[in-house]
Order: C-alpha cells, then structure tokens, then sequence
C-alpha cells in the first residue's frame, strides 16, 4: 500500500463530493438534501459549530438602522467604533421580560461568554468614509444581486402575518419587490444578463410556486434584499 499525500487525498474527496451533486428532478423537495451520511458522531472536530451573525456593509447608518429597528423590529445589542469603521450588532429579544428591558437584555448578551454562544445576530459595519459621494472618495457597497457581481441574496425573516407587515412597510416607503401571492418566475430574483448567459432557464415548478406564493421581497435602503417568509408555527 503506497502512502497518498494528504492535500491530494482531500482535492480528490472534494472533486467527487462537488460533482456528485447534481439537480433533484424538478418538484422534488429532499428532506435532508443530497446528505449520504445518517449521524453526526460526537467526536466530530466541528461539534459546537454554530452560524452565530451574518455581517452586511453599510454607508448610512442613520437609514440603515432605522430599517433593521425601527421597521424591523431588531434592537442594538452594542455599538463598538473600531478606529476605521465602526459595527453595529442586532438582534431581537425573545422574552417579555427582554422586552421590558432592553438595557438589561442587551447587558446580558454582552456579558463573558454569551454574546458567542446567542445566535441570530446581524452586524452591519460601516466603513468610516464610505458614506461620501463617489467624486469625495466614497463608493457603492455591492450587493451581490447586480451582475456581474452576483453572490449574495437574501437575508430571510420570520413575521407573525406577511401581508400585515408589508403594508407596513409600504406605507413607510419601504420598495416591494415582490408582492404576496406573486409566484411566476418574473418574481425570482433572475437577472437578464443571467438569461444571457442561458443560465437558470426554465419555469417555476407547480410545487415550488405553492411555497413562493407565501414570500414577499422588500428591498431595504442600501439595496440589499429582505425576505418574509410566512411564519409556519402560525399558519399550521
């Protein structure tokens, strides 16, 4: 038995992970996706993993904030200026008594060892300078969603009704992208220069199109896309 190198050994795995994972017939919803294996062991290197905040980059934090607090309904968790830009942490209290107390709700999270072990959070980081005009030495922040530029999508809220929080929304200027009950594939988040490219062709599938229909797409203030899942617990 020859020994293999291990950076080869892990290309190979790789390589035939990535190009065993082709498309599911259309429809098909797979509880558990292209999984293979059936446990998780306990002595697994990445038992304690946890997705704990996604960051966006921001350059007004004035119109920023007031999106994610006061029309979102996240609170500050903490601010903290790190010399170049400053960071702002979200996130929403889950009790009566968080929400009684904000101060205090925002003291516990931040206290030694909590704030790594809480999940949910958003960060939004706002470069000292970026808020300028292009001409004065800001810039644009990309969004992921305008070609080709292309990689991030979405950031995915839960609300109680979806229908009462859009009109919300709305009435406080906030864009609809997609309205409530829309679901043919103009409402998907496709760019033409993707059809160009003859990439994600084809139409919606009937059993995808009966969980769209219950999805609205707002756009917040710096473009980035906001979804609203209908909340499940609620309307089962």
């Amino acid at each position: 038995m020859t020994s293999q190198d291990p950076a080869s050994s892990s290309s190979s795995s790789s390589s035939s992970s990535s190009s065993s994972v082709r498309p599911a017939e259309p429809g098909s919803f797979l509880v558990g996706g292209h999984r293979t294996h059936h446990t998780l062991p306990e002595d697994d290197p990445t038992i304690g993993y946890q997705l704990n905040h996604f960051m966006l980059r921001i350059r007004d934090p004035v119109r920023s904030l007031r999106f994610y607090t006061n029309l979102m309904g996240m609170q500050l968790v903490f601010t903290f200026n790190g010399g170049p830009f400053t960071v702002y942490y979200l996130g929403y209290p889950q009790t009566p008594v968080d929400r009684a107390d904000l101060h205090g709700w925002s003291t516990k999270l931040t206290a030694p060892g909590v704030l790594p072990k809480t999940l949910g959070f958003l960060e939004l980081k706002h470069i000292h300078g970026t808020e300028k005009p292009a001409e004065e030495g800001g810039y644009e922040v990309s969004t992921g969603n305008q070609p080709p530029h292309l990689g991030f999508g979405h950031l995915g809220f839960t609300v109680p009704d979806v229908h009462q929080a859009v009109e919300r929304l709305r009435a406080e200027g906030v864009e609809v992208m997609k309205e409530l009950g829309a679901a043919e594939r103009e409402h998907i988040p496709l760019t033409p220069w993707e059809e160009d490219r003859a990439v994600g062709t084809g139409q919606l599938h009937p059993n995808y199109r009966k969980n769209f229909y219950h999805v609205a797409l707002v756009k917040d203030p710096v473009s980035y896309h906001s979804v609203f899942p209908m909340l499940s617990s609620v309307t089962t």
